[in-house]
């Protein structure tokens, strides 16, 4: 397994040691992770007791070696609009900040791991479940 895009839950779980998630990770030559995610992150940290050490846990993380921030642009828009738009037709929505997640995997032809179960309504998404 070369590279891979976790999604916000993958990164909870392994802070929690949940075995399977560790195993893919342990895997993966490069793990990404995007700007939607470590937003969602930080706004959980701050509804919290553990801010301070949540944050310097997270910091740890994306400063590993393996791990690579996506952040989005013009091109992750075009994705994301694609993405909505079939999702309207086949009346299947899932949350915003998961379309856009699904779009910087599609920008840079990522897989995606995550428990979510709705991205299976994403038409092409490579995942990991």
């Amino acid at each position: 397994m070369n590279s891979i895009l976790i999604d916000t839950n993958i990164y909870s779980h392994a802070l929690m040691g949940t075995p399977e998630v560790i195993s893919v990770l342990q895997k993966a030559h490069k793990i990404g992770i995007c700007s939607i995610s470590i937003g969602e992150l930080l706004s959980g940290f701050k509804g919290g007791t553990r801010e301070q050490e949540n944050r310097e846990e997270l910091h740890e993380f994306l400063d590993a070696p393996r791990v690579h921030i996506y952040s989005i642009d013009e091109n992750t828009a075009e994705f994301y609009a694609d993405i909505l738009n079939r999702l309207r037709r086949g009346g299947q929505p899932i949350p915003t900040n998961d379309i856009w997640i699904a779009a910087v995997a599609f920008q840079h032809g990522l897989k995606l791991f995550s428990k979510d179960q709705h991205f299976k309504y994403v038409q092409g998404l490579m995942t990991i479940s």
